[in-house]
């Protein structure tokens, strides 16, 4: 039953994803405006509903209930910050990208610092979706490997590679004409299959369980795994720590992140954008809540059939394909973790072709026809496609347990740069020696790295996310030894 059913809903699904994307591409035509911007018509409830799908991801639908039997709710803490930062995204940042009519919101960092460190910003964020948004995708491709092509050809590195070449295709099948304006259309649609086929899950157990919904509540609420806070603040899931990470990993990884504030930029106007970004950061955390409540459900269930207990990302893949839950839920299983790869990788690449075309290449100032600017950004697409399928097989090689935490650990890295930049930005009227950024920039994580791996050795401390700000410090640091008096943009 089950090696019928998923590749069944495969196909069935993609059919779906290709006509709203056909259909798109004929209202909407095929230039580049409406690859970049949607012609800037986007309903904001439509933008807000989609970006839950973007932003949860397969990882957050495999990764998050299993950390509930890690570290039980204290995932929630970073939640609550994340509902800050979303606040000061739309208050302070968005504002700034409407006022200066962007598309590409590194363009910013050249109209206040100069062109090096546009690049320097368009690079560190191409770095930091490739590796992020492939990690998502790698999760969902082992799945798929896992249940759909082992059981007829086995599970080794050639079979995973065949299937992440695929998912990859059909991703750039209805992506590469419209973007996204399809994107914008498509998101909305696999946020509702990737929340209702959360529920189906927790409905499967719950009957399984013998349980109604007050019984849910109550099982949940009642586990020990059902801790939210911890105010020991040397543990590295203290709230403190936890809940400002979570405000800056938000400003980071949604607003100085391309892919994130591209769905946003296509609303008609400011104030729709605020309210989309709000709105869908309040629906963040009962989101996350009902991801980490299946997660003690199942780990609850696990003990009471008395079944070897999977840890991490294993939890909710390996009770799907035991059968305890039932053949049924292959289904929404399979609808939920890829309408939740496809949302979010679908996305990344676009906005990474975006930054490629507008930031890097700069076809939108280079005296071009439409039909060449056309040609080259359907190249740039098809070069990134095959950059994510080299970081998956990377991921591959890796062998990483635990996605979701891989991926905010990059975050600091890579992202910490970019806070650094658009702070020294918007809080400082000085100016930089622009040649000198990029170095400043490679300097910051360095060090990063040399502190996260001596501070448990020589102070017995455990960076956790925290190293994100502190990396957006030392690049600020950086820019304040190379300020001039002199600035762009105030």
């Amino acid at each position: 039953m089950l090696l019928f059913l998923m590749p069944l809903t495969l196909v069935a699904y993609f059919l779906i994803l290709w006509f709203i994307s056909h259909r798109s591409s004929q209202r909407g035509g095929q230039t580049n405006d409406a690859f970049f911007r949607a012609g800037r018509q986007s309903p904001w409830w439509m933008v807000a509903f989609g970006m839950i799908g973007a932003s949860i991801s397969g990882v957050t639908f495999v990764s998050v209930p299993g950390w509930a039997e890690q570290s039980g709710m204290r995932y929630l803490q970073m939640c609550l910050g994340f509902i800050v930062g979303y606040v000061i995204v739309a208050l302070v940042l968005l504002p700034l990208y409407y006022k200066l009519g962007l598309t590409s919101i590194y363009a910013y960092l050249g109209q206040r610092f100069g062109g090096n460190t546009r690049r320097t910003g368009s690079l560190f964020f191409l770095l930091s979706k490739l590796t992020g948004g492939a990690a998502r995708l790698f999760l969902v491709c082992s799945v798929i490997t896992t249940f759909v092509v082992q059981p007829l050809v086995g599970n080794g590195f050639v079979q995973f590679t065949a299937t992440a070449c695929i998912v990859l295709l059909l991703i750039w099948g209805y992506t590469r004409q419209s973007g996204i304006l399809t994107i914008v259309r498509t998101d909305a649609l696999q946020t509702l299959c990737l929340l209702l086929a959360a529920v189906g899950i927790t409905v499967a157990a719950a009957q399984k369980m013998g349980l109604d919904a007050g019984g849910v509540i109550h099982t949940v609420t009642s586990s020990p795994m059902c801790k939210m806070f911890e105010w020991d603040w040397t543990d590295k899931q203290a709230f403190w720590r936890q809940f400002l990470s979570g405000i800056f990993i938000v400003i980071v990884m949604t607003g100085l992140d391309q892919d994130m504030m591209q769905k946003n930029l296509t609303c008609r106007n400011l104030r729709e954008a605020q309210k989309d970004m709000c709105v869908y950061g309040l629906a963040f955390l009962p989101v996350n809540a009902l991801f980490l409540g299946l997660g003690i459900l199942l780990s609850t269930l696990c003990a009471n059939e008395q079944l070897a207990m999977p840890s991490g990302d294993g939890l909710l893949p390996a009770m799907v394909s035991s059968g305890v839950l039932g053949a049924w839920v292959v289904v929404p299983f399979t609808i939920g973790i890829v309408a939740a790869a496809f949302s979010s990788a679908d996305s990344a690449l676009t906005a990474l072709t975006t930054t490629a075309c507008i930031d890097l290449l700069r076809i939108e100032e280079r005296n071009l026809t439409a039909e060449q600017a056309r040609r080259i950004r359907r190249r740039v697409h098809a070069v990134m496609v095959m950059l994510f399928l080299l970081c998956m097989i990377l991921f591959r090689l890796a062998n990483n347990n635990n996605v979701l935490n891989a991926i905010y650990v990059m975050a600091s890295y890579t992202y910490g740069p970019l806070l650094g930049l658009y702070a020294f930005g918007l809080y400082t009227r000085h100016g930089v020696t622009d040649r000198w950024v990029p170095l400043v920039c490679l300097a910051a994580p360095l060090v990063c790295a040399w502190l996260d791996y001596f501070a448990p050795r020589l102070w017995n401390y455990t960076f956790g996310y925290e190293l994100l700000l502190l990396n957006g410090v030392l690049t600020f640091g950086g820019l304040w030894l190379l300020r001039s008096r002199k600035g762009g943009l105030g």
